[in-house]
């Protein structure tokens, strides 16, 4: 799946709970990081091809990184339960939506056996598409009800723009 629709998903269903804007920063983070893996392409696609859901793509990871996040939010144990729930359901995004053959190391570095999917379709798919429209639309929604973006954390100033440009407000 695409990152953008990761951020996306984290950002509308932290939404969903009464956050402080640093938190849904971490649930948007929470949501997208497992694709940390893929930034081997940088180096090269045999290091992608290898790499590119297992090293982040994994429950050790999901752990470590809800952990790091609930440390710095205020309820520590929900926090930590909505920072995992939102970095498994890019997992199951990925499972379905990543491609036929892209599997999920879950177990890694325990076990290197791909969880595979029978159903999953291509990433330049319909359903893809759809998921990506459906979080967008879900996000202006946000943004022109609750006046705040995925930007109210990283960009005060270019979120309130948006939200009155979105408002059309002077």
């Amino acid at each position: 799946m695409h990152i953008q629709t990761h951020v996306m998903s984290g950002w509308c269903v932290a939404d969903l709970f009464d956050l402080t804007p640093r938190e849904r920063f971490f649930a948007m983070i929470a949501a997208a990081a497992a694709d940390v893996d893929g930034l081997g392409i940088v180096v090269s696609w045999e290091l992608y091809g290898e790499y590119h859901h297992v090293l982040a793509h994994n429950a050790v990871f999901g752990v470590l990184l809800a952990s790091g996040l609930a440390a710095f939010s205020r309820k520590r144990l929900r926090a930590l339960g909505l920072y995992l729930v939102l970095y498994h359901l890019h997992l199951v995004l990925d499972y379905y939506g990543s491609g036929p053959g892209w599997g999920i190391a879950y177990l890694w570095p325990f076990s290197e056996n791909l969880w595979l999917s029978p159903d999953a379709w291509e990433l330049a798919s319909w359903q893809n598409l759809v998921a990506g429209v459906m979080l967008l639309g879900w996000t202006l929604w946000i943004a022109f009800r609750k006046r705040r973006t995925p930007l109210e954390f990283i960009a005060p100033q270019w979120d309130q723009q948006v939200v009155r440009t979105l408002r059309r407000e002077k």
